[in-house]
């Protein structure tokens, strides 16, 4: 007797396919693979060890087993704390943004990429930190609240050599500078190159565990560098600082955001020529 697959047995086995797909994603971009590798092992040597009736051996690994979920639970904290936020944060545009029309965005972008520029041009180290859909006011206590407009001036201000909050992390919250000389968590990978120093280690931290963008400057080298995702990117130019800003603002791509962007002003600036006209 054989019975048909229905239409939700399609949807279930999708489903479960797809669950396995992101797990696998998942395991592959964090430091959990090397430990479910260890896993794997465990599981055949109790496999093995039944077969070839090590009795001793496969009671020891078996009881090894019973345990293992509280062990992964324990082991595996941070990719799992990063997987259920990331789950809840999903791809929705984070709503504190919103409010900010595109002309501001053309404002604010444009005295990131400014001041950038001028730090990295002096070698004035620098962390700029952008809230995006988790909240960072725990990290903001850390620090000075300024709340002030960002602009190319105040920025470099703070982060000159010997100013009062220059060694720290300056957040940006709801399109503003929020707070200044906070204190972020550094992160645990342990296979960064050894040049890296706290800053960008920091950097790197706070992307871990949040959807937050991070801006670094070095600070013996002048070196732009982006962190997003647990990821650092290096090596940047005002170009790819300023696709990585409007990405935040703007909720999508920043190769695509450009054009789209330079097309709204170009028809704003229009619109008010006529207007005088």
């Amino acid at each position: 007797m054989t019975s048909g697959i229905g239409f939700t047995d399609v949807i279930d086995i999708f489903l479960v396919a797809f669950v396995v797909y992101k797990v696998l994603g998942f395991i592959r971009e964090s430091r959990a693979e090397q430990l479910v590798r260890g896993l794997l092992i465990l599981l055949v040597a109790t496999f093995l060890s039944g077969i070839l009736h090590l009795y001793t051996l496969n009671w020891i690994l078996k009881g090894t087993l019973a345990l293992g979920a509280i062990a992964l639970v324990i082991v595996f904290q941070p990719e799992l704390r990063r997987g259920l936020e990331q789950m809840g944060r999903g791809k929705l545009m984070n709503g504190r943004l919103k409010h900010i029309n595109k002309s501001e965005v053309k404002d604010i972008t444009g005295a990131f990429v400014e001041a950038i520029e001028n730090m990295s041009t002096k070698r004035v180290g620098a962390l700029i930190v952008i809230e995006r859909d988790t909240s960072l006011i725990d990290i903001c206590e850390t620090g000075t609240r300024i709340d002030a407009e960002i602009s190319a001036e105040l920025i470099g201000n703070i982060f000159y050599e010997g100013a009062p909050l220059h060694d720290g992390a300056l957040i940006v919250r709801e399109g503003r500078l929020h707070s200044a000389g906070c204190v972020l968590p550094l992160t645990e990978n342990m296979q960064l190159p050894t040049e890296l120093g706290t800053r960008h280690r920091a950097g790197i931290g706070i992307t871990e565990r949040s959807d937050a963008l991070a801006l670094i400057v070095s600070e013996e080298t002048g070196i732009i560098s982006i962190a997003r995702n647990g990821k650092l990117q290096r090596y940047l130019d005002s170009k790819a600082v300023e696709k990585a800003i409007l990405d935040v603002f703007l909720g999508t791509d920043g190769s695509t955001v450009i054009p789209k962007m330079k097309k709204a002003f170009e028809k704003s600036e229009g619109d008010d020529d006529d207007a005088e006209k």
